[in-house]
């Protein structure tokens, strides 16, 4: 009626191992999903897209301030650069909105795949002590 010792160890190693390379393939599911949500190539144009957006309220800040030194050398007024570097903020707020509602869509998945997983784990412990008694 009871099992050998070693082989109910080997039983139960074997169990581990499975669920060794389940953790396993699931971690890689997870690392491909945050990779296509948020990986190097997001922040990599998300740098450069930063950069050209300073760049060009600096130019466009350098091409307001030299109006003001050389008048002769005015080549917008003031009021139009203004509204075009509100207009550039502008889209700056908006772009960094929409990146936040992708990170807290990702959080509330994260944490909706926690929830089903921890009420399988709960599920299937009912069930072993059912088993049990």
């Amino acid at each position: 009626m009871n099992e050998h010792p070693s082989r109910r160890s080997e039983a139960e190693f074997a169990s581990l191992q499975e669920e060794l390379r389940s953790y396993r393939e699931e971690k890689e599911k997870i690392r491909d999903i945050i990779g296509q949500i948020g990986g190097e190539e997001d922040r990599r144009r998300d740098r450069l897209l930063n950069v050209i957006f300073i760049t060009l309220l600096l130019i466009l800040l350098a091409l307001d301030v030299m109006g003001h030194v050389y008048p002769d050398l005015k080549i917008m007024p003031t009021l139009i650069s203004l509204e075009i570097a509100v207009l550039m903020v502008s889209l700056k707020v908006i772009w960094m909105i929409h990146k936040q509602a992708k990170v807290e869509h990702f959080q509330f998945w994260i944490l909706n795949t926690i929830e089903f997983r921890l009420n399988e784990v709960v599920k299937r412990l009912r069930e072993m002590e059912k088993s049990g008694k």
